[in-house]
């Protein structure tokens, strides 16, 4: 028996992540006056980082979704292994 490819990416537990354009990232930066550096991180080695191929230094925005709350946003830099 072979294994059975699955696409994390649609599981209903999984928020969509999106790579930000460098001009957005700028944009975000600026708009909450920080650096990259004071964002949360994200290893590259995340099944998520890597299906969207983002590389380190790449900042992500991750849009999760909540009865409650509606929707949200988080936002985190990518870096890579130590």
């Amino acid at each position: 028996m072979g294994k059975r490819k699955v696409d994390i990416s649609k599981h209903e537990l999984v928020p969509e992540h999106i790579v930000l354009s460098e001009e957005e990232a700028n944009e975000l930066l600026k708009k909450l006056n920080i650096t990259k550096s004071q964002l949360p991180k994200i290893l590259a080695s995340d099944p998520m980082v890597k299906k969207i191929k983002a590389k380190p230094g790449d900042i992500i925005k991750i849009v999760r979704r909540s009865p409650t709350a509606g929707v949200y946003y988080y936002y985190r830099v990518v870096i890579s292994e130590k």
